[in-house]
């Protein structure tokens, strides 16, 4: 059996020209870097099922009202 090993890239999720092989923090402004390929997944795996897009545009809409009526 061989083994794979993968190098991972660790890049600042403002400052994409900002790679490094290690976690660390962002020279120009200090957020901690992450792997690459991290970004959107959290935004990816929420759009997957159409339930889950219809519950934020739900939400969405519910927020804007509420500001709407407040002001």
């Amino acid at each position: 059996m061989s083994e794979v090993t993968s190098a991972k890239t660790y890049l600042c999720p403002m400052h994409a020209e900002v790679r490094q092989a290690s976690p660390g923090q962002c020279p120009k402004c200090g957020m901690a870097l992450l792997p690459e390929g991290t970004r959107f997944a959290l935004l990816r795996h929420m759009t997957k099922s159409p339930m889950m897009i219809g519950a934020m545009v739900a939400i969405m809409i519910a927020v804007m009202a509420f500001l709407m009526m407040k002001s």
